[in-house]
């Protein structure tokens, strides 16, 4: 706690216009604001963590995307278990990714979009051990996460079942080629590709080459080097 009832801070935010904005806002209201520098080679986000853990904070406020230093997400775990309270602040909305924060510890997940003053009131009531999301909303949150984490298990197991030369042609069609540009990329025939885009089908259990495009994104998968006139099936 600070002199004047407020706590300390620390930011964990590479949009530097939002970051100062927060910080006044923060530092008005009687908190001491850190803002963690993110400048630097450093391109994993958990070398981040000793950083933030010598400023002693008793809330940090986190950005997901933090650039090249990869997904804030990572720390949020670890910050929890030293009895830091984490209000991810993010321009990501994906539900499935708010509740993945929820899970690994976070105590709220706010859009970008929220007004400063809701900000302010999420750190002010954390500050005065009050919650910041209803039981339900949270709990809601974090089956969407492990729904979503079920699904995409099972969709890589069928991606699995694919040899070298079909995730190539995957590789292919994620990229938008058509079957004859893909057979003449790999100097075979068309019949070919298609034999091999017909299996791809079958063992991703899926109707259509959009089909199998959208597993391939929904389970996070990505194919291998492309191997140039690559004949192997």
């Amino acid at each position: 706690m600070t002199a004047r009832g407020g706590c300390r801070i620390a930011l964990v935010e590479d949009h530097l216009l939002f970051a100062e904005s927060l910080e006044i806002a923060l530092s008005m209201e009687g908190n001491e604001v850190r803002r963690i520098p993110l400048a630097g080679n450093t391109r994993s986000v958990i070398t981040l963590l000793p950083q933030v853990l010598r400023v002693r904070p008793r809330i940090v406020l986190l950005d997901l995307d933090l650039g090249a230093h990869g997904n804030g997400v990572q720390l949020i775990e670890p910050l929890s278990r030293a009895g830091v309270a984490v209000i991810v602040v993010t321009g990501n909305t994906d539900k499935v990714q708010w509740g993945e924060c929820l899970r690994y510890g976070a105590r709220t997940v706010l859009p970008k979009t929220t007004r400063l003053n809701d900000i302010l009131a999420a750190v002010r009531r954390i500050n005065n051990g009050l919650p910041v999301v209803k039981p339900e909303e949270r709990e809601e949150l974090i089956q969407e996460w492990h729904s979503h984490r079920v699904t995409a298990h099972e969709l890589r197991s069928r991606l699995e079942r694919l040899t070298h030369r079909e995730q190539e042609v995957l590789g292919h069609l994620m990229l938008g080629h058509q079957v004859r540009d893909i057979a003449a990329e790999s100097v075979v025939s068309e019949a070919t590709v298609r034999t091999q885009v017909k299996s791809i089908l079958a063992k991703l259990e899926v109707g259509s080459q959009l089909a199998a495009v959208g597993v391939a994104h929904q389970a996070g998968w990505r194919p291998p080097p492309q191997s140039p006139n690559s004949r192997a099936v």
